[in-house]
């Protein structure tokens, strides 16, 4: 029997500012609001996000969530990649949105290019060209 997985259905992430990473998500990277829900209980947003290729991000808000491991190599989810066509227009538009970005590096193993950037809670963010 193969395995049952078919791939990514979603990331979550859990953010310290809701409306800055809204907008950071929505009005900068282009993503989709698929649901917006407030949870009382649990004082929290949860927004659904959609890209062009149905991939998808949760974005999570919970009062006084401890801050994410500042280490290169800490366990846990290193970072996220966005596929790009082209790496430098990419970084262009990032940094006409006031977005810093790394120099673009050439991946050894496959000669793509690629570059890192973070979001507004300093998530290590990639741009990887396909």
């Amino acid at each position: 029997m193969s395995a049952p997985i078919l791939g990514f259905h979603h990331v979550a992430i859990i953010v310290s500012d809701y409306e800055t990473s809204k907008r950071f998500y929505t009005q900068i990277l282009g993503a989709r609001i698929l649901a917006e829900t407030y949870r009382e209980a649990r004082q929290s947003y949860k927004l659904d996000l959609a890209f062009a290729d149905g991939s998808q991000i949760e974005l999570f808000s919970f009062p006084a969530a401890p801050a994410r491991p500042n280490r290169p190599e800490a366990c846990g989810l290193r970072h996220l990649a966005f596929r790009v066509q082209n790496v430098q227009s990419a970084v262009d538009f990032l940094q006409e949105n006031q977005l810093e970005c790394e120099p673009i590096r050439i991946d050894e193993l496959t000669g793509k290019q690629f570059t890192f950037f973070k979001d507004p809670d300093g998530l290590p963010l990639e741009l990887y060209q396909i």
